[in-house]
């Protein structure tokens, strides 16, 4: 038998073994496609993209037969790169790490985007009333926040700090009120910029993951009586641990020449925090506020649970001050059900 076609019956069974070895491609994107939890499937799927295959070479020597020389075929596998192991981070929205860095101009979701059917313990009738009649709001209504950033420089001045645009819309839709029209009862709009810098620090308790500053404009683009804006300046710090992520915020209000509403600090404090558990593709939130000076507070309450695909079902209750810009100094109470997007 010719040299060429031994060689070739000869090192079958090696290229069987080795095909046998690229078959696992598949089951490792397999894991990847089991993740439930949207964020977490796309970074496993990006970190799988991302990262080179480093290869390790085995000599196979197929024994000479009648004389004729040896055939050598060279064996690579993969081995897991240091970037790889890189352990997922819930607040990777932020493309902290190089392997979910996407780049400048490329829409991300920011805060939640949700659409809830609400009801209201007491609405805020107040701010409505005219002297030639009165309002009658409804206690169901429709929320809804549309929420989304993009990045616009990154790796600004050499250094990993990228500087991020933002925008935040949320509605109160008095969808049910026909005696009124149907009216948008509140919408409040909220641009801002932020810097953004990555510090895994590891302090053991917990993983400090970046630090930040931010720009912030907040108005419900009323006029008059109806009139409510402020802009603040402030510092964001991030942390996580095993599915738990915390965002906190402190900020200083800017001083406008035309204040519509002074007091709002007394009931919007002078920070929030963020808190986040992801499990089994639930995620449970909440935002809590608190004024030291004045003791007035807020806490909202999130569940997000899977539903299909990037759809989840949503549930939040809220309590305090500052549902809305419009009742930012107004007790408020209501909960709502609905579902939630995840991009």
């Amino acid at each position: 038998m010719p040299l060429p076609y031994r060689t070739f019956l000869l090192t079958l069974p090696l290229l069987a073994a080795t095909n046998v070895g690229a078959q696992e491609v598949p089951k490792l994107l397999g894991d990847c496609a089991n993740i439930r939890d949207n964020v977490a499937r796309l970074a496993c799927f990006d970190k799988l993209a991302a990262t080179p295959a480093p290869r390790t070479e085995a000599a196979v020597v197929v024994s000479p037969v009648d004389g004729e020389p040896a055939a050598t075929v060279a064996v690579v596998t993969a081995q897991p790169s240091a970037e790889s192991s890189a352990k997922f981070s819930q607040l990777d929205h932020w493309e902290l790490d190089a392997p979910y860095r996407r780049g400048v101009f490329k829409f991300r979701p920011h805060r939640p985007n949700y659409l809830i059917a609400t009801r209201t313990y007491r609405p805020n009738e107040q701010p409505y009333q005219r002297a030639d009649d009165s309002i009658s709001l409804s206690k169901s209504e429709l929320a809804y926040q549309l929420s989304f950033k993009l990045k616009m420089i990154e790796g600004a001045f050499g250094q990993p700090v990228d500087l991020w645009f933002g925008y935040t819309q949320n509605s109160f839709w008095q969808a049910a009120n026909s005696k009124a029209s149907s009216p948008f009862r509140e919408t409040n709009y909220q641009p801002e910029l932020m810097v953004i810098a990555p510090l895994a620090l590891d302090l053991g308790a917990v993983n400090v993951t970046h630090v930040g500053l931010g720009l912030n404009h907040q108005s419900n683009g009323q006029s008059g009586a109806l009139s409510r804006s402020w802009n603040r300046v402030y510092a964001q710090l991030g942390i996580e641990k095993d599915g738990f992520s915390a965002t906190g915020r402190v900020w200083k209000r800017l001083s406008e020449k035309d204040d519509d509403n002074p007091d709002l600090v007394d009931y919007m404090g002078r920070g929030d925090l963020a808190l986040a558990y992801r499990s089994n593709g639930n995620i449970y939130s909440s935002t809590l506020r608190y004024n030291f000076h004045t003791t007035r507070s807020a806490v909202q309450v999130g569940w997000a649970f899977p539903l299909s695909g990037n759809l989840k079902g949503y549930a939040q209750a809220f309590t305090g001050y500052g549902q809305s810009l419009i009742d930012y100094n107004y007790f408020q109470r209501s909960i709502g059900l609905g579902v939630l997007g995840t991009f």
